[in-house]
């Protein structure tokens, strides 16, 4: 029988809160965390708003070593991993070290680790830069550092695909499971906000540089100018179903299917990506999943913001679902887009929402833009199959879809 992968253990740091009751509270009230960003000064640059985790203290995740080794992107990872862990009823030390794996998704390393130590080479007087450059800016240094923090000595890995390797993680997971690895922790978070990492960022054109942050990120909007950057994301602890029904642990939801496709040409100044790529990878996420159009009851969206991209994927949904579109809902407006983490944040909200019984209205479009028809879902409403789709674009183009089947409502006193 081929083992079924399940998600037993949901952290998050995003800006949206730490914790999962924080950011269901922000997705359900539909809040908006964006606002200026302080980790640096952005004056002099067109983009000056982005989605920060406001409140987050390393120290109370991570020891004074762990913190100088590594940087604020693998800081989240210690304190999602250790909420997941925790949600999940797990040890903070693995009792079968080779049981327990790490695949989390990795996109632009750690920004402002690299930042202070390569100003310190080229304008401080020592020329130098610390010991711990080589390893903290690394994209697989989060993964290294909680296998080696949690000793989790199982099949450890890192996706790199940008937003898409949010879901690619956790289809990753479901792998690993089926080939007899019992326990993974899979997601991804995500820190971009560096001097350096913005202007790699408004180097692809596709920030929004609009001057009110309540305006700035509209998705599938008429008023559409790209997106903000954001940090944060979400971890899960993945487990084979066999084994957390022998311990007695509280199920979020199933990963039922995963399709990955790749539009095998580079990301331009007007491409948008290819609909059709994007498409064969939702169908195959839905014919592994085992399900067909009219069981999906939610549909969360790359939603880049930008039109062309926009349209793209629109046009993408409409290829798959035709006339039966299921509801459309995203909370990106609300973070910013955390690139990995922004993927994996939507799964946390998907897994929630079932959780609380609610699917969440969604925060964007006020006026839908031509080309981006879709239902979009404008008020809270109870789900009925307990099927949802999500969907993520990497810049490059990479195309991911992940089909979650959610568990029963939580009971009152399981709430949280």
């Amino acid at each position: 029988m081929t083992a079924r992968a399940v998600v037993t253990g949901i952290g998050v740091v995003a800006p949206s809160g730490i914790g999962a009751a924080a950011h269901w509270r922000t997705v359900l009230a539909g809040t908006r965390r964006t606002g200026p960003i302080t980790l640096f000064d952005p004056a002099t640059y067109p983009t000056r708003y982005a989605g920060e985790v406001t409140g987050f203290d390393a120290t109370g995740y991570a020891d004074g070593r762990q913190l100088v080794q590594t940087d604020r992107w693998t800081h989240l990872a210690f304190a999602a991993t250790r909420l997941a862990l925790a949600d999940a009823g797990l040890p903070e030390r693995s009792p079968d070290p080779y049981g327990y794996a790490v695949t989390l998704a990795s996109s632009s390393g750690g920004n402002l680790f690299g930042q202070r130590e390569l100003q310190r080479l080229w304008g401080g007087p020592s020329r130098t830069v610390g010991a711990y450059q080589s390893i903290a800016w690394f994209y697989a240094a989060s993964v290294g550092q909680l296998s080696i923090h949690h000793q989790f000595k199982g099949p450890c890995g890192v996706l790199v695909s940008e937003a898409a390797g949010g879901l690619d993680s956790l289809a990753h997971a479901a792998r690993s499971i089926r080939r007899g690895t019992p326990v993974v922790i899979a997601g991804g978070t995500e820190c971009p906000l560096s001097p350096y990492a913005l202007t790699c960022q408004l180097a692809g054109g596709l920030l929004s540089d609009a001057a009110d942050p309540e305006r700035a990120y509209r998705p599938f909007d008429t008023a559409a100018s790209g997106y903000l950057p954001a940090e944060g994301g979400a971890v899960f602890v993945v487990e084979e179903l066999g084994h957390a029904l022998a311990r007695g642990a509280r199920i979020h939801g199933e990963l039922t299917g995963w399709g990955a496709t790749h539009d095998a040409a580079h990301t331009g100044p007007t491409t948008c990506g290819d609909p059709a790529q994007y498409a064969r990878a939702i169908r195959l996420a839905l014919d592994r999943a085992g399900v067909g159009p009219d069981d999906v009851d939610l549909v969360l969206p790359d939603a880049l913001g930008v039109p062309r991209y926009d349209r793209a994927e629109a046009t993408a949904l409409r290829t798959v679902f035709g006339e039966r579109l299921p509801p459309v809902s995203t909370a990106k407006p609300l973070t910013g887009r955390a690139h990995q983490g922004g993927a994996a944040l939507d799964v946390a909200t998907a897994l929630l929402a079932f959780r609380h019984d609610t699917l969440p209205a969604s925060a964007a479009p006020d006026e839908v833009a031509a080309g981006c028809e879709l239902d979009f879902l404008r008020e809270h409403r109870r789900p009925r199959n307990r099927v949802a789709l999500v969907c993520a674009r990497g810049f490059d183009g990479y195309n991911s879809a992940l089909v979650l089947r959610g568990a029963a409502p939580a009971r009152e006193d399981e709430d949280g």
